[in-house]
């Protein structure tokens, strides 16, 4: 019965995450961010590390977006359509660092060892 709930609720749940997944690409091209500047490295030490292992000209473009966006917001005003058109809000730059930290630190907890950089939010 359980499976056959499942098999029915399916493409409603695909639906649902579609329209979601779309509203959310609106509201980051408003503002010109990618989804992978909503992390928070002050919060999550994994996502300090991750960014600690990106390029400079990444974290440069990153930080350019923030501010863009900061600007705009408190502005009260959106980026012009031509730039919302081309803005890629889904082109994911964080997550394959993010990824091999995680499993990192996956691998240190099964192995027992300390990990080799601070996991203490200070």
């Amino acid at each position: 019965m359980a499976k056959f709930l499942t098999k029915l609720s399916e493409p409603i749940w695909n639906w649902a995450s579609r329209r979601y997944q779309a509203a959310v690409a609106r509201e980051l091209k408003k503002y010109g961010l990618r989804y992978d500047d909503l992390y928070d490295e002050m919060y999550d030490l994994d996502v300090k590390e991750a960014m600690s292992r990106l390029p400079e000209s990444e974290i440069l473009a990153r930080n350019a977006r923030i501010k863009r966006a900061m600007d705009a917001s408190m502005k009260h005003e959106y980026l012009p359509k031509e730039l919302q058109a081309k803005q890629t809000p889904y082109q994911y730059y964080l997550q394959d660092a993010l990824d091999q930290v995680k499993q990192e630190r996956k691998e240190h907890v099964e192995l027992g060892s300390s990990l080799p950089y601070n996991r203490e939010i200070p």
